[in-house]
């Protein structure tokens, strides 16, 4: 019989070992590259204590490995790197193309954009937008679209 003390580590032990160590690899990378692996090493430790040998435990390492590589770490990039959120509220408006009601200079001026009039100013406080132009939202600053 064998004593736990005998020197002999089970491979189980060492499969969760590796996927510790590429946890932490990936912790410190975010490549989501390591994850996966760690994966595969996890699925080679399950099939250790289910009593496979050593040959199918590396082939569900690979197995595992290849699969998570192929299928998971697609839609986990895609969720990792996804682009800015769409702006919403007055931010939504900066770029915005507007149209010159009453006309603007350094101080005051009305433009209509998306439908809705808001007091406006020129953007480099030299300007002057005559109505009927359409002029772009630069910034908004309080109540005050600046234009240009």
């Amino acid at each position: 019989m064998r004593s736990p003390y005998d020197g002999d580590v089970d491979a189980w032990v060492w499969w969760l070992i590796a996927a510790a160590v590429l946890g932490l690899a990936e912790i410190v990378s975010v490549s989501l590259v390591f994850a996966m692996l760690a994966g595969g090493a996890l699925a080679a430790a399950v099939v250790d204590i289910l009593g496979g040998g050593l040959p199918l435990q590396f082939a569900a390492f690979i197995v595992v490995s290849v699969a998570l590589l192929g299928a998971l770490r697609p839609i986990a990039r895609k969720h990792l790197y996804q682009p800015p959120e769409t702006r919403t509220g007055v931010a939504a408006l900066i770029g915005a193309k507007a149209l010159v009601l009453e006309r603007v200079d350094a101080h005051n001026g009305l433009v209509k954009i998306n439908g809705e009039v808001w007091s406006a100013r020129a953007y480099d406080g030299e300007s002057v937008l005559e109505p009927g132009q359409t002029v772009d939202v630069v910034q908004i600053e309080g109540s005050y679209a600046l234009v240009l």
